[in-house]
């Protein structure tokens, strides 16, 4: 007898998953940025007991980590938890993230994203290049065509013999103007300038841009043609409704072609079916206007009016209580965002049978 026909497994199963930027997750002593100092021991264990008790608050089955520096500091975050998963990883960080194979990379690198998750991790791999014919000319800088902070696709079995899901981790380039350095580092352009400070406000929002249509092209190769369901999770540096969001996502495409569901994303707090119960949906607050950067999407196999559909999203939570409780580099200066979901086991036997083969990684 098959698991999908076992009446242990017949009935739905209810799953959670959930994104956090850590803001600099480091060990003691690791030099993140050069204008700032590195955390003393005491000041990464107090970090690492703090993010310990929102995973545990979290209890995500599975977790998507930003802003990491050490896998090392992440594991013991998830320490400091006392939940178990069966896989902790942030793929470059393994030696720091400004390092690569143990040697350093300049004076700084940049931060990585990472996961956490109770199930069974079949793959994972950095997408770091742009795919062929992506690349975009940003001024005075050149061609874009590489993530900032490379995106981590990994492909997990959900329980209960249940189908394959693929999980996009990202965060993508940021709204802080990029200005002009030389090679050690030092200003090159009067950033008191408005003039300036408007050019270096569009280099960020190109190299956004660009990323973000450089991952739409990889989510339309996972999705297209296939019933495998996808999440993607993380800090997307825009709104759910921006230009950039919504060149990764393409939600509003469906409006005018049902057709589009096939390679669409639909944003998870948009298509949950339980009544909301608070309306606190944001994970940042800048300059005093709160706002939605960390977000969740998943396709249309996780979407209950879709006649593929897996399973739904039930409801999606904000842990943002912290924003409002002053600044604290040993906390997050990010909301974390969870969604439960509910998926239906009995569906997955007919997905398999009519589904094509899996995209190569």
């Amino acid at each position: 007898m098959s698991l999908v026909n076992h009446p242990a497994v017949a009935s739905p199963l209810t799953l959670t998953l959930a994104t956090a930027n850590t803001l600099n997750l480091a060990l003691p002593g690791r030099v993140f940025y050069e204008n700032q100092e590195p955390y003393t021991e005491a000041d990464a264990q107090r970090k690492f007991a703090w993010l310990g008790q929102q995973i545990r608050r979290l209890n995500a089955d599975l977790l998507a980590f930003q802003e990491v520096w050490d896998e090392a500091a992440l594991r013991s975050a998830v320490h400091h938890s006392q939940l178990r998963y069966a896989h902790v990883i942030a793929p470059g960080t393994e030696t720091g993230a400004n390092t690569v194979g143990g040697q350093p990379v300049g004076a700084v690198g940049t931060p990585r994203v990472g996961l956490a998750t109770r199930w069974s991790l079949e793959s994972s791999a950095l997408i770091t290049d742009f795919p062929p014919g992506c690349a975009v000319a940003v001024p005075e800088l050149g061609e874009y065509a590489r993530f900032e902070r490379p995106v981590l696709h990994a492909r997990v079995r959900l329980p209960a013999g249940g189908p394959l899901l693929h999980v996009l981790v990202l965060h993508l380039k940021s709204k802080r103007p990029k200005f002009l350095l030389d090679a050690a580092g030092e200003p090159i352009e009067n950033r008191d300038d408005p003039r300036i400070q408007a050019r270096a406000q569009l280099r960020s929002l190109l190299m956004r841009g660009a990323e973000a249509a450089a991952l739409r092209s990889y989510v339309l190769q996972l999705l297209a043609q296939t019933r495998d369901p996808l999440v993607l999770l993380g800090d997307l540096n825009d709104g759910p409704h921006s230009v950039t969001t919504q060149m990764i996502a393409a939600t509003q495409q469906v409006a005018y072609d049902r057709q589009a569901r096939d390679t669409a994303l639909f944003h998870a707090h948009e298509v949950q079916t339980e009544p909301l119960r608070r309306d606190v949906g944001y994970s940042h607050i800048h300059q005093g206007t709160p706002d939605i950067l960390d977000q969740i999407w998943v396709s249309e196999e996780l979407l209950a009016a879709s006649r593929f559909s897996l399973g739904e999203v039930l409801r999606v939570e904000h842990f943002n209580d912290h924003l409002h409780e002053g600044r604290d580099r040993t906390r997050s200066d990010h909301g974390f965002v969870r969604a439960v979901l509910k998926l239906y086991p009995q569906r997955w036997s007919q997905a398999a049978r009519t589904a094509p083969s899996d995209p190569p990684l």
